[in-house]
């Protein structure tokens, strides 16, 4: 199955199917290896250095699934800060990217269960006590199928509601504000969003796919 381009989702962040291949590159281990001889010196400073270097491709690569940029850059936050508090870098044997961005996948696959369970935020946060395993190759094709279908299901509202829809959740504009760059009423502008996320919400309940990913990666 091929790799999809999106004309107006974030781009920056690599292709799903090699999230762990690319680790390999020479680039990123030289990265890698300042960031930890930083935290063996100075923990502080290893964090600043960890947390400049994967914070935005961490929100970027977040925000295609959760398809709000206000909600990855909290679930990035999130998995930050608990990395801090339990000194999650003394028990990271392998890339700290690759813990990073397996992290980060599994808080968006429990925000969508959460979204569709209306469970309360303090229970779809993930727990970072431990580091998870490396994705399979089968895991991360599920991963990139479930990021094709929000595509597809965003594409398929009207061009108005798309425009309106990515400014807001992937651009993390307010109301108001696109209401004014697009000649709208704020009320249309909400009714757009409400609708888009009436059509993924609906979409991804009846995606037989989505349910083998939540019960993949949740149990």
């Amino acid at each position: 199955m091929g790799v999809k381009e999106s004309n107006f989702l974030p781009t920056d962040q690599v292709s799903h199917l090699n999230l762990l291949s690319d680790v390999k590159s020479s680039g990123m281990i030289d990265s890698e290896k300042l960031i930890r001889k930083n935290f063996e010196v100075d923990r502080e400073k290893g964090y600043e250095l960890l947390f400049k270097r994967y914070y935005q491709p961490l929100c970027s690569h977040a925000v295609r699934f959760v398809y709000s940029k206000e909600v990855a850059e909290d679930l990035v936050m999130e998995i930050f800060s608990q990395f801090w508090q339990k000194n999650l870098h003394l028990g990271i044997q392998t890339s700290y990217r690759a813990y990073l961005f397996t992290t980060v996948r599994h808080a968006a696959y429990a925000y969508l269960r959460a979204e569709f369970s209306r469970e309360k935020p303090s229970e779809f946060l993930v727990e970072t006590n431990g580091t998870p395993g490396p994705d399979t190759p089968q895991q991360l094709l599920q991963f990139h199928e479930l990021y094709v279908k929000i595509e597809e299901v965003i594409r398929s509202a009207s061009p108005q509601g798309q425009k309106v829809f990515v400014m807001s959740r992937f651009e993390g504009k307010k109301n108001p504000v696109i209401a004014e760059e697009l000649n709208l009423s704020t009320k249309t502008v909400e009714g757009h969003i409400t609708k888009v996320l009436a059509l993924l919400r609906q979409s991804l309940r009846n995606y037989g796919m989505l349910s083998t990913l939540l019960g993949t990666f949740l149990i």
